[in-house]
């Protein structure tokens, strides 16, 4: 099937930005197990998980349309020196790929593609969690303190 004009493009920035934030999570599983905090490993390589499948998901899709998976580059990774800068960082990704994706759905829904419409809300709901899970995160930091919160985080 042949894709509607401009979405391709849209689909195509969205898988740059899944891969990114594959990376961008396992780098942080990384270094919150390097750090002892295991659950918070353990968290990002879930997250990880899911970006991984959102991006398959995204490469079957623009093949489908007869479209070129851009899978070559990804964009500038986030690193922090503490859990709650980690979290910060991830919280604007997250939210920057929420607009992406309601970008995206609006185009879809104008050239009336909604077969990629809808594979598109099921990621922006995953994305909407993510930016929930992350807020939830830094109001609990904020609660409680960047101290009690991660002895919480040492062991899954």
């Amino acid at each position: 099937m042949k894709a509607k004009e401009g979405v391709l493009d849209h689909l195509n920035g969205i898988l740059r930005a899944e891969l990114t934030a594959v990376h961008q999570y396992l780098l942080h599983a990384a270094m919150s197990g390097n750090w002892g905090y295991e659950r918070l490993q353990h968290r990002f390589r879930e997250l990880a998980a899911e970006e991984v499948e959102h991006s398959s998901q995204l490469i079957d899709h623009i093949l489908y349309l007869e479209g070129t998976p851009e899978v070559g580059e990804v964009d500038d990774v986030s690193r922090g020196a503490s859990v709650d800068a980690l979290f910060e960082a991830d919280l604007r990704f997250e939210l920057h790929d929420v607009d992406a994706l309601r970008k995206a759905i609006a185009h879809c829904a104008k050239v009336m593609d909604f077969t990629t419409r809808h594979k598109l809300e099921d990621m922006v709901k995953d994305s909407e969690e993510h930016v929930d899970w992350f807020e939830t995160q830094l109001r609990a930091i904020d609660q409680v303190g960047v101290e009690r919160y991660l002895t919480e985080q040492i062991k899954k």
